[in-house]
């Protein structure tokens, strides 16, 4: 286990999902991309220029376990303008809903970020059942319990993972699920923690996990509000971390004793894995652009010294980017050759339409749909073929509930 000293925070949360933000940062240059909108269920509103599902044990294909996967042929481009439909609401009456994973069996776990608790979400009925709490969950601001993922191996282990928020740091760990249990609210094993001290702060404490298709766990980090952390390689903060399920670093990894994957990131809140394995993560930016970035391995993405399109030598540029009143992000899929990225303050679903190869730049202008019709969204997940769940998350203490917030949304996208 690594354990890493954090850094100090420097205020209150602000009004986003994202934390503060500091006035005195300069608006970067960027180009912009006009929006040609008018497919059904979109509002016509665009971006700045610009998971499938994320791997379990029944969908993932196993790579070479030290290196990660390599992109494949190029696959058949999306179409240029989509749409979403939503099909049925799955669930509601959620508190602080955060984290969201699909069972083997197509029923889904979704985490409460200020309960510290795990539920159960029957995919057909969406009825729910308590699994138990975390423990050693602190809530407090934008931290609490996180990110969850369900192991590539559930079959055999019945393993299911947790991004949470201590007394002391941001921590993962693992815990045994116990199907057969019959004592509601008891069915969670003892947390086995693989990795400590990721720097934790009230905000910006980062919490997306998944598994790869190497079957490598991947964590967003945040950088707690102290901005130099971001560029600091020795520490865990402000970056993407890439482990073994038992938290160890991996000889593919830029530094073969570090588990740091990229740095320079402000707050990661969304991973996702295309058609070709490559894997995108969205950014909270803070002044003027929030972020879609295209990982690679040892990428610097810039933050403090660059948000949103810089030109900086050095920094790897953002594909897509917002103005932060219009996104917010959180949570992505990917889906239909597209990219799906959930808003915060923006209260509205992205589609970024991916060109493949590598591209910098989205195959079209980013689409928005759902505007203010659901409030804030926080997680979105694949849930195969042209299928989303989306999670709204109006019960943080940010948003406006509305009668049955927090739910979970089936959609039907394109």
């Amino acid at each position: 286990m690594r354990g890493v000293l954090f850094g100090s925070v420097r205020g209150p949360a602000g009004p986003r999902g994202g934390g503060l933000r500091r006035g005195t940062v300069a608006a970067l240059a960027a180009g912009s991309l006009v929006l040609t909108a008018g497919c059904s269920s979109a509002d016509g509103s665009g971006s700045t220029a610009g998971a499938g599902r994320t791997p379990s044990a029944a969908s993932a294909s196993p790579t070479a376990p030290d290196r990660p996967a390599s992109p494949s042929a190029s696959p058949a481009l999306p179409p240029v303008k989509g749409s979403v439909k939503v099909v049925s609401t799955l669930t509601e009456g959620l508190e602080s809903p955060w984290g969201l994973a699909e069972l083997p069996d197509g029923d889904l776990l979704v985490s409460s970020r200020d309960k510290g608790t795990i539920t159960r979400i029957d995919a057909k009925t969406g009825g729910k059942t308590l699994l138990g709490a975390v423990p050693g969950v602190s809530p407090a601001g934008e931290g609490g319990l996180l990110g969850i993922a369900v192991s590539p191996t559930y079959g055999a282990d019945h393993m299911v993972y947790a991004y949470f928020t201590t007394e002391s740091d941001n921590r993962i760990a693992r815990m045994q699920y116990d199907e057969n249990g019959t004592t509601p609210g008891r069915l969670l094993g003892a947390p086995d923690t693989i990795l400590r001290g990721i720097p934790k702060g009230s905000i910006h404490n980062g919490g997306r996990i998944a598994f790869g298709p190497d079957h490598m766990l991947y964590a967003g980090t945040g950088e707690t509000g102290d901005d130099g952390l971001a560029q600091d390689k020795k520490s865990l903060a402000g970056k993407i971390l890439r482990m073994t399920p038992d938290g160890q670093p991996l000889h593919g990894n830029p530094e073969a004793d570090s588990v740091v994957y990229s740095y320079g990131h402000r707050n990661v809140q969304g991973l996702a894995w295309d058609g070709q394995k490559q894997l995108w993560a969205s950014e909270f930016g803070q002044d003027t652009r929030d972020e879609l970035n295209r990982i690679v391995p040892g990428g610097n993405y810039g933050w403090p010294e660059a948000e949103g399109r810089a030109g900086k030598k050095g920094f790897i540029d953002p594909v897509a980017q917002w103005k932060t009143s219009e996104a917010s992000p959180s949570g992505i899929a990917f889906a239909k050759g597209s990219i799906w990225m959930a808003g915060l303050r923006g209260e509205r679903l992205w589609r970024i339409p991916l060109s493949g190869n590598g591209a910098k730049e989205p195959l079209a202008a980013p689409q928005s749909f759902l505007r203010g019709k659901y409030g804030r969204l926080r997680t979105v997940l694949a849930a195969g073929g042209d299928k989303l769940w989306l999670v709204t998350s109006n019960t943080d203490t940010r948003g406006t509930p509305k009668p049955g917030d927090d739910r979970i949304l089936v959609l039907a996208v394109r």
